[in-house]
């Protein structure tokens, strides 16, 4: 076989490839809730403005590598009971503690689903599940793109504690949350999520500085 029918095959086989990890990685991206904003930008640190939602949410103790994963079972058994639609993210809540980059690993975590309108009643909720009506909130978000695991979350939230000792004209009002862009089958490398801290201007700030 000729070099350039060899270039040819590899060509359409590297053109193939890569159309089905983009329709994979499309395929991936649930409808997110109503009036929320897109996932940040990769390493993209802003400000941004959350509507009120309403969250079907379970309490996860132990390991907060795996509150994720654990609490995805009993979410998506609710929702396939109710008949309710995924979106996209995954949210997970995590002790106060976490906010301190190197903080302790275990503890407790909520893992929710959110529903895609504050129209939407669950039928069957089950005792370990909380419907929760979540109020607006303004939160300091980073962009990422990577693994789930607790180490990039590690890195990322110490990014946004440095950011918030530069904008001192910002307080922190809540724990820490991960939204999960993305299922288990992506890749790691195109994996989404945004790692928050719920914020607000101090007081004394009349403007955001950035």
């Amino acid at each position: 076989m000729k070099l350039n029918q060899v270039l040819l095959i590899l060509g359409v086989v590297a053109v193939g490839a890569a159309a089905l990890l983009f329709g994979a990685y499309s395929a991936a991206s649930a409808p997110l809730p109503e009036g929320f904003p897109p996932p940040s930008a990769d390493g993209s640190i802003e400000i941004k403005q959350y509507p009120e939602y309403r969250a079907a949410t379970v309490q996860v103790t132990g390991d907060l590598e795996y509150a994720p994963s654990r609490g995805f079972t009993p979410l998506f058994r609710h929702i396939s009971s109710n008949d309710i639609s995924m979106t996209a993210p995954v949210e997970t809540r995590y002790p106060t503690a976490m906010l301190q980059a190197g903080s302790a690993s275990e503890g407790d975590a909520s893992v929710s689903f959110l529903y895609r309108s504050l129209d939407i009643v669950p039928q069957e909720v089950a005792q370990n599940i909380q419907i929760e009506d979540i109020p607006p909130m303004t939160v300091v978000s980073l962009g990422m793109r990577g693994g789930y695991g607790l180490d990039t979350y590690t890195s990322g939230i110490q990014r946004l504690q440095d950011w918030l000792v530069e904008h001192p004209n910002y307080e922190v009002v809540g724990p820490p949350r991960r939204f999960f862009y993305d299922g288990p089958f992506i890749p790691d490398t195109l994996k989404r999520s945004d790692l928050q801290i719920p914020v607000q201007l101090n007081e004394s700030s009349s403007a955001p500085s950035f």
